[in-house]
């Protein structure tokens, strides 16, 4: 397996993660009956479970542009050191955002973010050279 796609994997694993914390954090917050309920009505989170749900939310958006770059990098065989080393900056700026984002760690988070962010607009460039 290609480094970006060990990578790609491990992230993917983050997200499992994400959704565990997510779901003992809302549990805990809203109640069994919120979270066996059909959710007809939205159930809004506040504090800690809402900053983990949209940690949560984040990491689902920022993987769809980093699963596409390691894919295309991937089945191109493009990967370089280059592409390998974004790979892994990706993952460590998204392990170390959630708890930025959970404990509200300004400016590391969106600092974390944008280098997670620009790792993958590499990538995304490095594929189309």
């Amino acid at each position: 397996m290609t480094p970006e796609l060990t990578v790609l994997t491990l992230a993917a694993l983050l997200q499992c993660g994400q959704m565990l914390l997510y779901s003992v954090a809302g549990n805990a917050q809203a109640g069994t009956r919120a979270a066996l309920s059909p959710r007809d009505r939205k159930v809004e989170l506040t504090g800690t479970p809402g900053r983990v749900q949209r940690a949560m939310n984040n990491h689902f958006e920022g993987l769809i542009l980093f699963g596409i770059a390691a894919t295309v990098i991937s089945v191109s065989g493009q990967g370089t050191g280059l592409t390998a080393a974004c790979a892994w900056i990706y993952l460590a700026a998204r392990v170390a955002y959630v708890p930025a984002y959970v404990f509200g760690l300004v400016p590391w988070r969106s600092l974390v973010w944008a280098l997670g962010w620009i790792a993958t607009l590499i990538m995304l460039i490095a594929a189309l050279l």
